[in-house]
């Protein structure tokens, strides 16, 4: 009966569905360049260990351009972020496909279309969504990660077609046009920063909190990145990007390497985006019910584990089954975190803490994608990165159990009792 006193349809939906499919092209070629990778290394004349250095430098700096970009929403806005990203991403595209020395490539494939994706990232969109939404908070930013996982399912194999039919030049520009169309619209016509007073609360729900007593004074930036949860959420995001890139930049080249061929490698990623946009969806109704911190526990353990059963499957049926159980749990992390960060602080800090938080993601992922690279040249395996990341990420679902509980939240005074 609660849900039928909303009579009309909330525009907050509209901007979530615009942010998912922006994350479905964005993180879908931010994770997707494994496809790229041995083309791009033939083509160039890289070496295996030069083109992961490029594309670690890459991560960093996508991770070091996330807390700008969280910076910039809230000083000029959405739609200024957006179109902004957008026209740098165009124009790094064209640089790229024109560059042919190391130090052309890394300036314009590693850095300056980093800062581009960054700005039409989720980071740069999740705030949008954490201010237009309240009681369905979890579930409005766990459609970012199915934008995110829908990317890999979709992006991973068009992307490995696309290169073999027109190579990665035109596979690259085509992205840059698809975005372009996409992007310019949306943030002109759809996003909008201002919501509504009550968001979407309920009547009953809009009446709670006056009665709820005093409301504390909200934790400054500076305070907020000295307490524990900050540090915990960003060391878990640390464990996502270290096993997110290694599988993005190294996945199907250690497939390849195993026996596997190229489309058989790419659908088995892609299957892990397919199967976790359905584990997606469960997940973001969870959120909103169950403690988001033993969901975000879970999605760790299980995810880690599914990275030793990748490094030991052999057959076809075995790198599908290891997908389907892995896509699972692959999505989640990075809405839960941004989700609890919301919790535990409140939406006005909340885009510059997920942009400071990402940057441990991005420190990850520039870390295993350099490891990958260096550890197979160097000892002729894949253990030493793959083997890394399921025990990072069990020891990141150990700091997720000590996240605070769903409904504290860490203010001036709550910060001064525990002082």
């Amino acid at each position: 009966m609660a849900e039928q006193s909303t009579p009309r349809w909330y525009f907050g939906w509209n901007i979530v569905a615009a942010a998912t499919l922006l994350t479905l092209l964005t993180v879908g070629m931010r994770m997707g360049i494994g496809p790229f990778f041995l083309p791009m290394a033939e083509d160039l004349g890289f070496s295996r260990s030069l083109l992961a250095s490029i594309v670690a430098v890459g991560m960093l700096c996508y991770g070091l351009a996330m807390p700008l970009a969280g910076y910039l929403v809230s000083r000029f806005g959405t739609r200024f972020v957006i179109l902004l990203g957008t026209a740098i991403v165009a124009a790094s595209i064209v640089w790229t496909v024109t560059a042919r020395s190391s130090v052309s490539f890394l300036l314009a494939f590693g850095v300056f279309l980093s800062i581009g994706m960054a700005f039409t990232s989720p980071v740069a969109l999740t705030p949008v969504i954490s201010r237009w939404f309240t009681r369905r908070r979890g579930m409005a930013i766990f459609f970012l990660s199915t934008g995110s996982m829908a990317g890999i399912a979709v992006m991973t194999p068009l992307l490995t077609v696309a290169i073999e039919y027109a190579g990665w030049q035109a596979t690259l520009v085509g992205f840059g046009i698809a975005l372009t169309a996409l992007a310019i619209p949306s943030a002109l016509f759809v996003i909008r920063d201002t919501a509504p007073l009550h968001t979407d609360l309920l009547p009953d729900q809009i009446a709670a909190p006056a009665q709820a007593g005093p409301v504390h004074a909200s934790l400054t930036f500076r305070e907020a990145v000295r307490t524990g949860p900050f540090w915990k959420v960003f060391l878990g995001l640390f464990a996502c990007g270290f096993s997110m890139n290694l599988l993005g930049t190294h996945g199907m080249p250690m497939l390849m390497d195993h026996g596997f061929d190229a489309t058989t490698g790419s659908l088995g990623i892609g299957l892990i985006g397919m199967v976790a946009i359905g584990g997606t969806l469960v997940l973001g109704r969870l959120s909103d019910t169950l403690p988001r911190r033993n969901l975000l526990a879970t999605i760790y353990f299980v995810r880690g584990l599914g990275f030793f059963a990748l490094l030991l499957v052999g057959t076809h049926w075995e790198l599908y089954a290891a997908a389907t159980i892995g896509g699972i749990v692959w999505a989640g992390s990075i809405a839960l975190s941004s989700a609890i960060l919301a919790d535990v602080y409140g939406v006005k800090l909340v885009g510059i803490l997920y942009g400071c938080a990402y940057l441990g993601h991005q420190i990850g992922g520039m870390i295993s994608s350099w490891l990958g690279g260096w550890g197979y040249e160097a000892y002729g395996t894949h253990w030493i990165a793959f083997g890394s990341a399921g025990a990072v990420l069990l020891m990141a679902a150990g700091i997720s159990l000590r996240l605070p509980r769903k409904g504290f939240m860490l203010t001036s005074p709550t910060l001064a009792m525990q002082r």
